[in-house]
């Protein structure tokens, strides 16, 4: 044998005892190690080298169309790891969250670098209203599970304060009269806004392409914001349109800016790029809302 078959057999030798190697050692990576290392009680499934720990919302009854639901009828918040090598691990989860609970534990989790995917329903005419925060990430094992328990105590945290949930934002209260002056909000924004009876509203519109034709703003691709009340108390609600790598960059900037988030989703199917919504909700100083709505459209394209 040459030299040069020799030192390429070497090698395809030393790459696959790597990565035997490798498979090994997350192998023995079983059930009490995963609770040992994340801290979270759960179930390994060692053929699809799942660790999963789920977390029942037993702590407040939940009825759905007058039935009161068991958390093994999907009440159930759950996060799951799997390796992506020695280092590195994924982790996926569902959150089963009050309305209340929603934005504390989102910005618990992204200030732990868990990215939250989605946010939504699964049910009609329940009470108290329950929505579910989808989330995702990768890094070490130890970080992400930190990331999880963090959104957890927030949870605990805000239920030990008031154990029923809250059904408004709370704050103060804006006047029944509109009266929204727009033109310090179209300074911030630098666009011409609309107005009516008082509100203001500014539209930026992106475009996709489905089935080869541009789909633009007029056809709903778009972001949006509206301001009711007074300039200096007033409310905003809204729509992002946002490319999946910008999600969470937008979603830190505006909770960061405590507006708060109220669904995550997608609107349509089958474009591109691909596009996801989210809806918003924030209340304040009219030019502060505004500001913080154009710090997170500085992160889209």
């Amino acid at each position: 044998m040459n030299n040069l078959n020799y030192l390429t057999c070497f090698a395809i030798g030393v790459f696959c005892f790597s990565n035997l190697y490798a498979e090994l050692q997350l192998s023995v990576i079983d059930k009490d190690k995963y609770e040992s290392l994340t801290g979270l009680k759960g179930s390994y499934n060692e053929k699809e080298k799942v660790f999963k720990a789920s977390f029942p919302r037993n702590d407040i009854k939940i009825f759905v169309d007058n039935t009161q639901l068991d958390p093994f009828m999907g009440l159930t918040s759950w996060s799951a790891f799997t390796p992506v090598d020695e280092k590195k691990f994924l982790v996926m989860g569902d959150l089963v969250l009050f309305q209340d609970e929603v934005n504390p534990v989102m910005s618990a989790l992204l200030n732990n670098n868990i990215e939250v995917t989605a946010l939504h329903n699964h049910f009609f005419y329940d009470t108290p209203k329950i929505y579910f925060m989808h989330i995702g990430g990768e890094g070490s094992l130890g970080d992400l599970a930190s990331g999880v328990i963090k959104a957890l105590d927030t949870i605990k945290e805000i239920r030990s304060k008031n154990s029923s949930p809250s059904n408004i934002f709370g704050g103060v209260s804006i006047s029944s009269k509109n009266s929204i002056d727009p033109s310090s909000l179209e300074k911030i924004f630098g666009i011409k806004g609309q107005s009516k009876d008082g509100m203001g509203k500014f539209v930026f519109g992106r475009s996709v392409k489905m089935d080869n034709v541009t789909i633009g703003s007029d056809m709903g691709v778009n972001t949006w914001a509206a301001f009711a009340g007074t300039n200096e108390n007033a409310i905003v609600d809204g729509d992002f349109a946002v490319l999946e790598n910008e999600l969470q960059p937008v979603l830190k900037a505006l909770r960061k800016g405590n507006i708060n988030i109220v669904a995550i989703h997608q609107h349509m199917t089958m474009e591109s790029p691909r596009i996801l919504f989210l809806h918003y909700w924030g209340k304040g100083n009219a030019e502060n809302l505004a500001k913080t709505i154009k710090d997170a459209l500085s992160l889209t394209k």
